[in-house]
Order: structure tokens, then C-alpha cells, then sequence
């Protein structure tokens, strides 16, 4: 018998919009919440800073995750960038770093959630982050540069082309 079931994805806006460009994964996400047209075995989260409530959302189970984030890799600002992230095992971290790792509840970095949900064996084998190249991120100042801004529709269009995608072709990049 064939399996028909379309892989289930897990789509996290994370970030914080108090600090400027930081804020992009959650407007995407919020934007992407409003559509209509989502499939039902895509599920759209805003996690902002607190990526326990990643894991936690992780642990009911997914194919395939999509991180949706501010990212600062020296390129134009409101490039968008497909990442593939290499996720450590916590079990590679010196004994030091790890009681480190478990001293910081918050997990407000995305990278610590992905190792607590990996250590969990609750992060799907797919990993994505779509990140968007920032220009501002002052602490505590509201609003995103223009570019980042500009950036949102072309990070809709091409989230959805992907999921439309994924299922057939998972290795499709956004």
C-alpha cells in the first residue's frame, strides 16, 4: 500500500521585534498566518525569543522544520539566505558546556533549542532556517530597516512555492 500522507512541517517565526531587523521571522510568520491557503499539514508558530516553546511544539512530531529568522552573515541587507544547519549533539559538548547548556532555562537562542530538541530526539531530520540578511538590531528600538522590510513578500512567495514543493522534491531550496 502506498502512503499518501503529505509530510507535516513545522514553520517557527523566531526573533524579537524590539530589537529592529531582529523582528523579520515573526513578521513573516504573522503574515503567512493570515493566508487562507495553507495546507493542514503545515503549522505556523511564532516562538519569538522562547525556543522552549519550540521544543515543546516539536515533541508532537514533524517531517520537516522551517526556521524563519534574522540572520547577520556580512551580505546585503534583506538577502535571504537557505541555511541547513549543522545541530550539535549535547552528548559533543564538554562535560563544562554542558552543565553551561542546562544553567539557562530560557533557550531564547534558536541554536540551544535545537540542540535541547535534538537531545529530546524530537527535531525532525529536515532543518531549515530562511534567514534574511539584517542592517538594523539595536537593543531596544522598534522597526525594521526598509530592505529587511522589502524582503517579507519575496520570503512569502518563496516559503510557498517550497511547502507546494516539498513534499515531492524535499531537497527543493527555497
Amino acid at each position: 500500500m502506498i502512503d499518501n500522507k503529505k509530510p507535516t512541517i513545522l514553520i517557527s517565526g523566531v526573533g524579537n521585534e524590539l530589537r529592529q531587523d531582529d523582528g523579520f521571522g515573526i513578521a513573516v510568520v504573522r503574515r503567512l498566518q493570515e493566508r487562507k491557503n495553507l495546507p493542514e499539514h503545515v503549522k505556523i508558530i511564532e516562538t519569538g525569543i522562547a525556543g522552549i516553546s519550540l521544543v515543546q511544539e516539536l515533541m508532537d512530531g514533524y517531517d520537516a522544520l522551517l526556521l524563519i529568522d534574522a540572520v547577520s552573515r556580512e551580505g546585503k541587507p534583506g538577502q535571504l539566505y537557505l541555511l541547513e544547519p549543522e545541530v550539535p549533539s549535547l552528548e559533543s559538548l564538554p562535560p563544562e558546556a554542558q552543565r553551561d547548556f542546562f544553567a539557562d532555562m530560557h533557550y531564547a537562542n534558536p541554536t540551544r533549542a535545537l540542540i535541547l530538541a535534538k537531545a529530546m530526539r524530537v527535531l525532525p531530520k529536515q532543518v531549515y532556517i530562511l534567514g534574511c540578511e539584517v542592517a538594523l538590531h539595536d537593543d531596544f528600538a522598534m522597526g525594521m530597516s526598509l530592505a529587511v522590510q522589502s524582503a517579507i513578500p519575496q520570503a512569502l512567495s518563496r516559503i510557498e512555492k517550497w511547502i507546494a514543493e516539498f513534499g515531492s522534491k524535499p531537497e527543493t531550496c527555497i
